[in-house]
């Protein structure tokens, strides 16, 4: 008899001897999260921050979702505003005076009341320059918003904002806003405790200590409970929610997990009910395995990359409409995205709030060699190897390695890639502390304002050192009017006049490829990417 033979048998009598009991199959962690009510997800990344008016980036936007609360949310899917903090609203004939009137007793996660002058400190603060908060353009359409951000206006009595109760929020507009109720559902509208900012001194200072366990506040579902970083961050059922009672998780341990590959193996071991992803290649397994377990989920979003237009050459938009032109945006979504997602030829995605862009980027290899020609670089000449920064996850190294490719094989132009974690990632493009970056938008709402607003001079998330005086008149043309037709045609004309230039270049749209554990109820498939944790249940 061979030995690991005589093992097996042993083990085998050893289970009979202690009785069926003592070898019972232990409980993975996702079975024990649907006994307790314990939503384990992968969030793909370390939160740089839980300040919902500093967070830039939708994978800690995901978790703000939990720990916060706006006036509205946005239902999954419509993409449509529904009351949240505030249980209803009215706006004034001439589209300029939303009054929302707050639900009863709100309350913070310590306890304390929530009022309507809690919403408007909070806004104040993050519209404060010296705060100088990178989404802070998106309370613009507020009456003196942005030329108080600027600091042309120092009185914060003549913002847009009033409490003229303790339930009662007025906002007046600088100019009509249709889409205001799905805005202020996004975190940069989220309130934040006064009274907890000024313990903290975190008025206008970031990265203070409020925001870690024990002294976070929130008015969201839930409340923070511990962050270990690089390891997970817990979060469980605030008591003091406005409906608590129906708030089916215990709690959520969002695993900031980087790596697909490593996600996907959690998955299988039982210790994740929702990935972040999934490895490309695990994609055509997974759908023949088991495809309920599978998820392809729309999700309104733009791949590009991004030049420093402050670093010649990159001053020359000859040579960044060269590299645009010369990029296969088909065969980099059949082959190295394995058709997981569409290619992007325009930065809109097509059809949003019925907008389609005109303007396409197309391939076109000989113009783009002519450009180069004509900016003193034919096949590459006198031009050094790029730096391509990446973020390390399992895509954007594979995508900036196609295009590293494309540019060497059509352009002579040279590219290295350097792929770092997340937070430098972003640090670097938010310092102009690169040449070239891969990036990546979600947008906030549907419309196209949600995209083209981004790239106006000086705004707070236009990382490319761009500014067009002709493209700012534009977006602001299309701000003042509520009427769709030259509304929609100054949209045009911006993206038209944006991929010309080319400060950026799309490269592909979004979409949300994952796993779901089948005890997970109400995950409904959301094309904004947010998700109402308190409708969660598993079962």
């Amino acid at each position: 008899m061979s030995r690991s033979l005589r093992f097996a048998i042993s083990a085998v009598l050893t289970c009979v001897a202690l009785g069926e009991a003592g070898c019972a199959r232990r409980e993975t962690p996702v079975e024990q999260g649907v006994r307790t009510q314990t939503l384990l997800l992968g969030n793909g990344a370390e939160p740089a921050d839980l300040d919902p008016q500093v967070v830039t980036i939708y994978t800690d936007q995901n978790i703000m979702m939990a720990l916060f609360e706006g006036l509205t949310a946005i239902d999954e899917t419509s993409s449509r505003a529904v009351p949240a903090a505030a249980e209803r609203w009215e706006v004034s004939p001439d589209g300029l005076v939303w009054i929302f009137h707050l639900r009863p007793n709100l309350q913070w996660s310590n306890g304390e009341p929530l009022t309507a002058d809690d919403f408007v400190q909070s806004w104040r603060r993050i519209l404060t320059p010296a705060f100088a908060a990178e989404y802070s353009y998106l309370l613009f359409a507020v009456k003196n918003a942005e030329a108080f951000t600027r600091g042309e206006i120092k009185d914060s009595a003549t913002l847009g904002f009033a409490a003229p109760d303790a339930r009662t929020v007025v906002l007046t507009l600088a100019r009509p806003t249709p889409y205001l109720p799905t805005l202020v559902a996004q975190p940069p509208w989220f309130p934040v405790n006064p009274r907890v900012l000024a313990k903290f001194n975190a008025q206008a200072t970031r990265g203070t200590a409020w925001t870690r366990p024990g002294n976070h506040v929130g008015n969201g579902p839930f409340l923070l409970k511990s962050w270990s970083p690089n390891a997970q961050l817990r979060v469980e059922r605030n008591p003091h929610y406005w409906d608590a009672a129906h708030t089916h998780l215990q709690a959520i341990v969002f695993f900031p997990i980087e790596n697909p590959e490593v996600e996907e193996r959690s998955f299988r071991a039982g210790q994740l009910h929702l990935t972040a992803s999934i490895p490309l290649a695990k994609i055509a397994t997974h759908r023949q395995r088991d495809p309920s377990q599978l998820r392809s989920d729309p999700f309104l979003q733009t791949a590009f990359i991004r030049f420093n237009v402050t670093r010649p050459p990159f001053d020359d938009p000859r040579l960044r409409r060269a590299l645009a032109l010369a990029i296969d945006r088909e065969a980099l979504a059949r082959t190295v995205l394995n058709g997981s997602r569409p290619p992007a030829f325009s930065f809109t995605p097509p059809g949003t709030g019925g907008y389609s862009s005109r303007a396409q980027v197309k391939t076109d290899v000989a113009a783009a060699r002519q450009l180069l020609a004509e900016a003193g670089h034919a096949n590459g000449s006198g031009l050094p190897a790029f730096e391509l920064l990446v973020r390390s996850d399992e895509l954007q190294p594979k995508v900036a390695e196609a295009l590293q490719a494309m540019w060497q094989r059509e352009l002579g132009v040279r590219v290295t890639i350097a792929a770092v974690e997340q937070k430098i990632w972003i640090q670097n493009q938010q310092t102009l502390n690169y040449t070239i970056s891969s990036a990546t938008w979600a947008g906030d709402f549907l419309d196209p304002v949600t995209f083209l607003d981004l790239f106006v001079t000086g705004g707070g998330t236009n990382w490319t050192g761009w500014g067009n005086a002709g493209y700012d008149r534009l977006i602001a043309e299309a701000a003042r009017t509520t009427d769709p037709v030259p509304r929609e045609n100054a949209f045009q004309q911006a993206e038209t006049l944006l991929l010309q230039e080319s400060p950026i270049t799309s490269l592909y749209f979004g979409a949300q490829n994952y796993l779901i554990h089948p005890s997970v109820k109400n995950w409904d498939p959301a094309l904004l990417g947010f998700h109402r944790y308190q409708r969660v249940e598993l079962q």
